[in-house]
C-alpha cells in the first residue's frame, strides 16, 4: 500500500486556522497549537456586536407583527409613511391597537 502524504490538505488546514488567528498576540498568530486554541476559544465567545445589540422591545416587536399581519408592509415602511405625513405617534400606544 503507498505510503500517503497530506501535504496540501495540512497546509490548507492549518493556514485557515493561521488566517483566522491573524492580530492575536504573540504565539497566538504565530504558532498553529496555540492559534487554534485561541481560535477555537474565540469561536466561543460571543462577538462585540451581538452582546451590544439589544433585544427589540416588546411594543416594536408587537407593532411590527401588527404591519405585516394587516398591511403587508413593513414596521419601518410603516414609520416613514407616519413621519413623511407629520403625524407624531407614540410607538408603544400604535403596539396597543388591535
Amino acid at each position: 500500500m503507498p505510503r500517503v502524504k497530506r501535504g496540501t490538505k495540512r497546509n490548507d488546514r492549518r493556514k485557515k486556522i493561521l488566517k483566522r488567528a491573524s492580530g492575536y498576540f504573540l504565539t497566538k498568530s504565530k504558532l498553529y497549537q496555540a492559534a487554534q486554541e485561541a481560535v477555537e476559544r474565540g469561536l466561543k465567545l460571543p462577538t462585540p456586536a451581538a452582546a451590544e445589540e439589544a433585544p427589540v422591545p416588546l411594543a416594536v416587536d408587537r407593532a411590527h407583527r401588527g404591519c405585516r399581519q394587516l398591511n403587508h408592509f413593513s414596521y419601518s415602511q410603516l414609520i416613514n409613511g407616519l413621519k413623511k405625513a407629520g403625524v407624531e405617534l407614540d410607538r408603544k400606544i400604535l403596539a396597543r391597537s388591535p
